[in-house]
């Protein structure tokens, strides 16, 4: 089997039904992205020894290869709500979780300490960008709500998964300095 079809060499792919589309129009930015972050995600669960935070990882590599496939399909094919309430409250819960036994809140953090929890940093970063790329994309089409909720939580998740590998791995965090 050949990987490469030569198709793309023009700088166009095709979508989910085969309509062809420009590789850097917004929908390409918006899944991509979203693809990005799946890899960090892969990266990230290296250097994650927990159970509850790998099955955790993997549930939200699952859901992001849904989230891609759903964003590389343009309307009228799109498939109905493919991210529930329920993904979102999983992932509320998981936040919640991770957040138990954590100290309080001091301040804003610079992203880093252990290898995990800035690894976890990057990949809320990315995150928040495949937000801002899939707002775009709803800026010309709309996009499902729930996806943007969960999306938005996603990154939450992320945020408080690196508190979480830094305590755990006795980092101190490092406060933002005015």
């Amino acid at each position: 089997m050949k990987v490469y079809t030569k198709t793309g060499d023009a700088g166009t792919t095709s979508l989910v039904g085969g309509k062809r589309v420009p590789k850097d129009c917004a929908r390409l930015e918006s899944y991509g992205t979203i693809d990005e972050l799946n890899a960090h995600v892969g990266l990230l669960l290296i250097y994650v020894s927990e159970n509850q935070d790998r099955e955790c990882l993997i549930s939200i590599q699952n859901r992001l290869f849904v989230v891609g496939a759903q964003l590389a399909t343009e309307a009228p094919n799109v498939p109905s709500s493919v991210i529930t309430d329920d993904d979102v409250s999983i992932l509320e819960n998981n936040i919640d979780k991770a957040s138990e036994g954590l100290p309080r809140w001091r301040g804003f953090t610079l992203p880093g300490g252990c290898r995990e929890a800035a690894e976890a940093h990057v990949c809320r970063t990315v995150c928040r960008r495949a937000e801002r790329r899939i707002l775009t994309l709803n800026s010309e089409e709309k996009v499902d709500p729930q996806l943007l909720k969960y999306i938005n939580r996603l990154s939450d998740y992320f945020y408080v998964l690196a508190l979480r590998l830094n305590f755990l791995h006795g980092t101190e965090e490092i406060l933002w300095q005015k």
